[in-house]
């Protein structure tokens, strides 16, 4: 919990879930019981997950209170006023929902300098009750202390890339130093082999259960909320299943101890990568 947010242990990823098939998914994903859904605003989908929002709370599925639904302002609507436009836009994009729950950077841009505009921004959006809570994605160290040296305010989240392969153990202990919710994006380790490795295979014979779940119940154990994605009603229930498996201490440390050096998965440095 930070600020009042509460987060459920595992949430649902909407990379790529695009139009009907997309809406499909989320609608499917909290019929089963995820109450996360995570969005953006360059995933170019925030009004196509909003009617899916909609549809799966008119069905009876969830209360929409139970929801947090989540979007991010992207680097090419950074400053001031476009990243209040950009917020205003998502909340267009998204109004069958009311104020969004979550909002975040995506991420920091440090060659821009202008992730602390930005953040004004986002806290003047909540101020003005267009988003509920407010984060931010990606972010490192020198980027929050220096958010919070100038606006005063901390982000209730950090989503950042976390998996076996790049644990990110010192982002992860930061932030639950200062009372941010860590979340993972590509918490199975998109497009790679890690699934396959003999360390995650031993650990999920030895609770009959899934690669996939092994690697989201480590995630859990740790304090991080994974947000995998899958359109798969089956794969959503087995993924959402493993916010109730426990892994010994032994099964956390062998599979953090997967982490190698440039474990990332595309090379996305926060120090220096720039998203647009």
């Amino acid at each position: 919990m930070s600020n009042d947010l509460h987060l459920p242990a595992i949430g649902m990823g909407t990379y790529k879930l695009y139009g009907r098939q997309g809406g499909r998914a989320v609608t499917s994903a909290i019929e089963v019981g995820y109450r996360l859904i995570d969005s953006a605003f360059s995933y170019e989908n925030e009004a196509v997950v909003a009617e899916a929002v909609a549809r799966a709370v008119d069905e009876g599925h969830a209360a929409r209170e139970e929801l947090i639904i989540t979007s991010k302002v992207p680097g090419r609507h950074f400053g001031r006023d476009r990243a209040l436009w950009a917020v205003e836009e998502s909340a267009a994009r998204m109004r069958a929902l009311g104020p969004i729950d979550l909002y975040l950077i995506h991420w920091p841009n440090p060659a821009q300098d202008r992730y602390v505009e930005t953040w004004q921004a986002l806290i003047e959006a909540r101020e003005q009750g267009l988003v509920r809570h407010i984060g931010v994605s990606n972010f490192l160290p020198e980027h929050i202390q220096r958010l919070e040296d100038e606006t005063g305010v901390l982000p209730a989240v950090n989503q950042i890339e976390s998996h076996p392969r790049f644990p990110n153990t010192e982002q992860v202990a930061y932030d639950a130093s200062r009372g941010i919710l860590t979340e993972a994006w590509s918490p199975i380790g998109r497009s790679s082999d890690l699934l396959s490795d003999p360390v995650v295979l031993a650990v999920a014979q030895a609770h009959a259960i899934t690669p996939a779940q092994a690697v989201l119940a480590w995630h859990v154990a740790r304090g991080v909320v994974p947000i995998p994605k899958s359109s798969s009603p089956g794969r959503q229930v087995e993924n959402l299943a493993a916010a109730g498996l426990l892994l010994t201490p032994e099964e956390v440390a062998a599979l953090t101890a997967l982490g190698r050096s440039g474990g990332r998965l595309k090379g996305q440095d926060p120090a220096v990568y720039e998203e647009m």
